[in-house]
């Protein structure tokens, strides 16, 4: 089986060569501990808990060992709570792995679920009603089944071997680069066709050979198709991890609200359950990452000023002299530089303002150029969104206060506008994506995020070609 590759986690788990073990505080459900006055383990839910867990890679999860040290009532009871904290919240807690994270994640009961299913004899319909339930979901669940039963590779998928690819050559192995290209966003499907080395092909791969720190050549050497290629195993695992992810998200969220891709570096914009909007944006570069948020705009700032971080000050502005503050349009105020209202204001002519202690916020920006860039990862930590301004105007339309907006963006001065309803805002981390295929493809891991989730998950450690980027900017 072949899947599209393109663009679109410290824990107490034991490692071993192949496989993961969860201790008896996974999760801290502590289950043995928790169930009490169950009804027996029958010997048919005995057979329905082998069964499903048996059946573990249906949830890429047959790399984690939930093993009862024996067959006592409580020994299941513990394997069976282990198991299913891990389809209802995820076999790795992500506030452990990650230094932030603050998406809402669900909360199920778990042990009297246990008990109403022990109780009722169901304990496979009990598991299947605990994981995700959406098309996406499934559509992973199924390309993992495909690549565990594909025959394993013993070379990458364009081949390494043979002289390096120059401009203007013909070679076989330029329909599979071509397409690599495409998926990853650096050509059109309609620029992907042929085997001759286009002037097209060349610039995309320039693109990338420069994202990712390479020498921008345009030549198509083994550096550059190690980029482009991903075994199955690297497959796997990427689809594994991105169901993990999946399973930590609540099962029903806020029908209006707005998802930001970090890794993809897009955002979605939902109202009443359906996608209405959907742009591009600009976020953290890899050392200074946009961590995982649950965070609500409550507001929309007009004309706003920007109060220069220390980090930012310190290392990039305060050693420029005066010259360079009043170019820039700053002064110092109360022992901080204060950017004020202005197109080349950092912030642009609209932010977006969250509620979190992590001083991250949407907002516009003056460096439209780099919403044209391929890998996206270039800011201080802060979302600039591309067309700001169009899309605050779209959220004051949704959220009817278009005349408030319409009066604080003319006064030309810093203006709040408070929303009536806040708007939930999640900040989420998917390499794999659908893109309307039904396959999924798998893209870039600019963050290097993916590993810690697959070793929760089992897996060794694969390839995250992280972008060489360098914020061209001082914006936030």
């Amino acid at each position: 089986m072949r899947l599209t590759v393109g663009w679109s986690l410290a824990i107490g788990i034991s490692l071993s060569a192949c496989s993961v073990r969860f201790g008896p505080d996974e999760n801290s459900t502590s289950p043995a501990a928790e169930v009490t006055a169950q009804p027996q383990w029958s010997a048919q839910a005995k057979e329905q808990l082998r069964k499903a867990l048996e059946a573990r890679a249906v949830h890429g999860l047959d790399k984690v060992d939930f093993g009862a040290t024996s067959n006592a009532d409580a020994d299941l009871t513990g394997q069976a709570m282990r198991y299913a904290a891990a389809l209802a919240r995820g076999a790795a807690d992500p506030t452990k792995l990650y230094d932030v994270y603050t998406v809402p994640r669900p909360s199920p009961d778990l042990k009297a679920g246990l008990a109403n299913a022990l109780r009722a004899g169901d304990l496979t319909g009990w598991f299947a009603s605990l994981a995700p339930q959406d098309a996406n979901y499934k559509k992973l669940s199924d390309a993992y089944l495909r690549l565990l039963r594909a025959p394993a590779q013993s070379v990458a998928e364009i081949p390494v071997m043979g002289e390096a690819i120059k401009p203007g050559a013909v070679d076989p192995r330029i329909p599979a680069i071509a397409r690599e290209l495409a998926i990853l966003d650096y050509v059109t499907p309609e620029d992907a066709q042929g085997d001759r080395y286009t002037p097209k092909l060349i610039t995309a791969v320039r693109q990338m050979q420069a994202d990712y720190g390479m020498k921008p050549d345009g030549i198509i050497g083994s550096e550059a198709l190690a980029i482009l290629n991903m075994s199955d195993v690297d497959r796997s695992r990427a689809i594994a991890v991105s169901m993990e992810r999946l399973r930590w998200l609540e099962r029903t969220p806020p029908a209006t609200r707005i998802d930001v891709n970090l890794a993809a570096a897009r955002l979605t914009y939902w109202r009443d359950g359906k996608i209405v909007d959907s742009r591009k944006v600009i976020v953290g570069e890899p050392d200074t990452e946009t961590p995982q948020l649950g965070s609500p705009i409550f507001r929309l700032v007009a004309n706003p000023t920007w109060t220069v971080p220390r980090s930012i000050q310190e290392k990039e502005i305060v050693n420029k002299g005066s010259g360079y503050l009043k170019a820039n349009n700053m002064v110092w105020k109360d022992g901080w530089i204060v950017q004020q209202p202005g197109p080349k204001n950092s912030l642009g002519l609209v932010k977006f303002d969250m509620q979190n202690d992590h001083a991250i916020y949407l907002h516009d920006t003056p460096a439209k150029p780099l919403f044209a860039m391929v890998q996206r990862q270039r800011s201080h930590g802060c979302v600039r969104v591309e067309d700001a301004l169009g899309f605050a105007e779209m959220l004051a339309k949704d959220e009817g206060v278009l005349d408030e907006w319409h009066t604080a963006r003319a006064s030309g001065r810093e203006t709040f506008v408070k929303l009536p309803g806040q708007i939930p805002v999640r900040m989420l981390y998917q390499t794999v994506l659908f893109d309307g295929a039904d396959e999924p493809i798998v893209r870039n891991d600019p963050y290097g995020w993916d590993d810690r989730i697959g070793a929760a998950l089992g897996f060794k450690a694969g390839k995250a070609l992280r972008v060489q980027s360098g914020a061209v900017d001082v914006g936030p």
